[in-house]
């Protein structure tokens, strides 16, 4: 067995959905009379949990079943406006069958609820490459909190110091740091000069020529 371990955030890394995502959100706040830029939306929202989310955009404390009920009707939204578009980040697919090969332990750690989950791994097929998978109702802390990280590194059962988290968004690259695992920003939602500003080990456009030697150079280079 490989002795590191891939933790795969899932919007923006294993689908490159950000502007489908931003899309939805945007109507959502139309819908809702929420004022927000896209700027502030990659700020305040991207990589972050419906329940630190929705009580901040509409200024008051909720329920649990409040918060779900609306961050589904958002995601929801989101879901319809992917579906006929969505499919695995370029090279993925090949880069999986290598991991796979190698039996490199590797998770889906992800801020997104569980429907979200099942919907992108079911329509891209990529269910079968995860038997582990964090989401959003098993961490109680969203990103930049590094909960979601260490939780994944406890399900497979190794240190710290073998993760490689792969991020697109700047609260998971933080998220990432925290948690003491090297970090490969995709740069998918944010700009390869916004990802090295923030301390990545790495920054790829996409998984086209990725090689796990490459990342296992990343835990020499300490």
């Amino acid at each position: 067995m490989n002795s590191i371990a891939l933790l795969f955030d899932m919007d923006g890394v294993i689908v490159d959905n950000h502007e489908f995502h931003l899309e939805s959100w945007l109507q959502f706040f139309e819908k809702h009379n929420i004022q927000m830029t896209e700027e502030e939306y990659k700020a305040k929202v991207n990589g972050r949990t419906m329940e630190n989310i929705i009580p901040k955009l509409f200024g008051r404390e909720m329920t649990n079943e409040e918060i779900w009920e609306i961050g589904e009707e958002k995601e929801a939204l989101y879901r319809d406006l992917y579906r006929p578009h969505i499919k695995p980040t370029p090279g993925l697919v090949t880069f999986l069958s290598e991991v796979v090969r190698e039996n490199t332990l590797r998770t889906v750690s992800t801020s997104a609820p569980p429907a979200n989950v099942d919907f992108t791994l079911g329509q891209t097929g990529l269910r079968a490459y995860f038997s582990t998978i964090i989401d959003s109702t098993m961490v109680t802390h969203g990103k930049p909190h590094p909960e979601v990280y260490l939780r994944s590194a406890e399900a497979l059962g190794v240190k710290p110091s073998q993760c490689i988290v792969f991020e697109d968004a700047i609260l998971g690259i933080q998220a990432g740091k925290k948690a003491g695992m090297k970090v490969v920003g995709v740069a998918s939602t944010h700009t390869r000069e916004e990802l090295e500003a923030e301390d990545t080990d790495l920054v790829i456009d996409d998984f086209c020529g990725l090689t796990l030697s490459q990342l296992n150079q990343l835990l020499v280079d300490k």
